[in-house]
């Protein structure tokens, strides 16, 4: 499509619930101005290689996401995708498809854009595979071995479509739907349910909860096979932990402000009070114990400084 085409008039498609225009459009490099600065570090990250890897096989399968803040000009702000910014450049390649936003609310639009979940990468590479592209290229476009590729296109195997439907749209490794293969479709979807409801879809959360599956709801034990199992006392038990685990995790993500800010408050105290030399002195004569509890909040470092949203591409 021509880079000038459509600058002052709107797409034939275009909705005006929609936040960006429905078509993609050529834009030349140098008219593409970033909104932020990627770190040098992160040109040498395995994400990186991987983007470059993947254009240069397959080439741009994302559009970048920009805005034109001016009409009257030949510029555009980047919203989405400075990592596959970089690589297009370093591929030299002079023109990217773009998808052009219709207000500048980064923020908003972070949080409407939909990111490849892994059942969906999953889809994306027997459609490839299906239309003729090899492990091998697909290995070297996502920049791992043959392995990894396979156990990416054997994801879903054994498990059951209510518990596929149920990781639609999460992000987890392989090893995941490999552990969950080893129960029965019911215990499938229980487990699945449960990994989802704590925000925790994990190898260790499913090897957990494999551990404490009964016999008759796992696939892989064979009928005649001797199996040593856990009581059920302690089957019941296991669970019960889980869910109180479960529910103070929520009770505390729901105090976590107010704490939070008590914390802040506290140790702003005590970093004063133990400045005096005289008080500190005196507390640690008769109550060594307290003082030493005082210095741990005194020396904490603020957890939203260790708390820190990863930054999106």
């Amino acid at each position: 499509m021509n880079s000038q085409q459509g600058t002052n008039s709107p797409s034939p498609l275009s909705n005006p619930l929609l936040s960006f225009d429905l078509q993609t459009r050529q834009v030349p490099m140098g008219q593409l101005l970033p909104s932020k600065k990627v770190p040098d570090a992160a040109r040498g990250g395995r994400k990186y290689h991987q983007i470059v890897s993947s254009i240069r096989e397959l080439g741009l399968i994302e559009p970048l996401s920009i805005i034109q803040p001016d009409p009257g000009k030949q510029e555009f702000i980047l919203l989405d995708g400075h990592f596959r910014l970089l690589a297009l450049k370093e591929l030299g390649i002079e023109s990217a498809p773009c998808l052009i936003a219709k207000d500048d609310e980064t923020y908003s639009y972070n949080h409407r854009i939909n990111r490849l979940s892994t059942v969906q990468a999953h889809y994306m590479l027997k459609r490839a595979i299906d239309m003729g592209v090899s492990k091998e290229r697909l290995a070297r476009a996502f920049d791992v071995n043959h392995t990894a590729i396979n156990r990416r296109i054997s994801l879903l195997e054994g498990i059951c479509a209510q518990a596929v439907a149920l990781l639609e749209d999460a992000q987890f490794t392989p090893e995941v739907t490999r552990v969950l293969s080893k129960m029965k479709a019911e215990r499938q979807v229980e487990a699945v349910e449960l990994m989802v409801a704590s925000n925790t879809i994990s190898v260790a959360h499913v090897q957990a909860l494999l551990k404490a599956t009964p016999p008759e709801q796992r696939s892989d034990l064979r009928a005649h096979k001797k199996i040593k199992t856990a009581p059920i006392e302690q089957i019941v038990k296991l669970e019960k932990e889980m869910n109180q685990v479960h529910t103070q995790y929520k009770d505390a993500e729901d105090h976590y402000g107010s704490d939070l800010l008590n914390l802040v408050l506290a140790k702003g105290y005590l970093t004063k009070l133990l400045e005096n030399e005289t008080v500190k002195s005196f507390i640690g004569r008769h109550e060594p114990g307290i003082l030493g509890h005082f210095e741990l909040v005194v020396n904490t470092v603020a957890m939203e400084e260790d708390v820190r949203p990863v930054p999106s591409e």
